[in-house]
């Protein structure tokens, strides 16, 4: 018997739907929000009433380019937590409605269990056990996956997400919003020369708050000297955030996986869409022997696709959540 599943995904500004039958994704489509580049940021009461603008004709086209109607649907999923609260609301909603109205079981789903399971979207996946740094604009975690449904947490940040540094560095430069891509855009037109000091954080966690301290005091210091500082030095600048960050991140990973004897590492989340990261991941597991995984770009960034996915598993392993189930803005 086909499982035929209509994803939503609804964290933060990004509405998505997807469809996913017996774990394959037939359709991810995804609506963004353009208005938060005026703010400098995602502003959370825009968000979620785009969101409700978005939701239908969403699904809409997820169903279409799927070729799926909806009586064909066995199960609804949408993302719980973590996330902007009144745009998780929305996308609960909507699939609560959809579910009941067609007496459809529900399934809840983790965000950034997800973004792990992203991996299985495509071949080829990842051999249990394996471990994922999963990097974005508000989580840093390091992950033990040991089953599709069994995951541990074995190091995350203390503070700030890597995501948060590259959006925080990008704005002291005078970046637009979101500054990770434009940082990546630039950083591969310059050279890491400006060195920042990196934490000194025991076992696995991270620290970004005083790398950010760090770059604001230098771009102060530099620009007092010379005012036209930043725009004669932008792609090394950007270089260097990127490569501090890549670099913090991946010794934290190399650590585990050495602790933990695991050879299969993977990444994902947003910033695992970063250029930079992407390639120091598979330059170092061409050093330690590592088989790496890295997500088509479509799976790093939030999407329906990975929501799909991951209900996909719950449903074979039968859990399900009811009518009663409401969102949760942190994990």
């Amino acid at each position: 018997m086909n499982v035929t599943i209509l994803a939503i995904e609804s964290s933060c500004d990004d509405t998505s739907a997807a469809v996913i039958r017996n774990g394959q994704v037939l359709s991810n489509c995804v609506a963004g929000q353009e208005a938060h580049r005026l703010y400098g940021g995602v502003v959370p009461e825009v968000a979620s009433r785009a969101h409700q603008a978005n939701i239908v004709p969403v699904v809409d086209l997820a169903l279409k380019k799927a070729d799926v109607a909806a009586e064909d649907i066995s199960a609804v999923a949408f993302t719980r937590g973590p996330g902007l609260l009144g745009s998780l609301l929305v996308g609960a909603s909507f699939a609560k409605g959809f579910a009941l109205s067609r007496n459809l079981p529900l399934i809840e789903v983790n965000h950034m269990q997800a973004h792990v399971l992203a991996h299985f979207a495509e071949t080829p996946h990842p051999r249990f056990p394996f471990l994922c740094l999963t990097v974005s604009g508000g989580h840093t975690q390091i992950v033990l996956v040991r089953d599709f449904l069994d995951m541990e947490i074995i190091g995350k940040t203390l503070d700030d997400a890597a995501g948060e540094a590259f959006d925080k560095s990008g704005k002291l430069l005078g970046l637009g919003y979101p500054a990770g891509p434009l940082i990546d855009k630039l950083a591969r037109e310059g050279h890491p020369v400006f060195p920042f000091p990196e934490p000194s954080i025991p076992g696995l966690d991270f620290s970004f708050s005083g790398l950010k301290t760090s770059i604001l005091y230098f771009l102060r210091g530099k620009v007092a000297e010379n005012p036209a500082f930043i725009e004669q030095n932008l792609n090394d600048i950007c270089a260097s955030i990127q490569h501090s960050i890549v670099t913090i991140l991946l010794k934290k990973l190399r650590k585990a996986a050495r602790q933990r004897g695991i050879r299969d590492i993977a990444i994902a989340g947003g910033v695992s869409a970063n250029s930079g990261l992407r390639q120091a991941l598979e330059e170092m597991g061409g050093r330690e022997g590592w088989t790496t995984h890295i997500p088509r770009f479509e799976f790093c960034t939030d999407n329906a696709g990975m929501i799909g996915v991951t209900a996909y598993y719950k449903y074979l392993a039968g859990e399900f959540c009811g009518q009663d189930a409401v969102p949760y803005a942190r994990q």
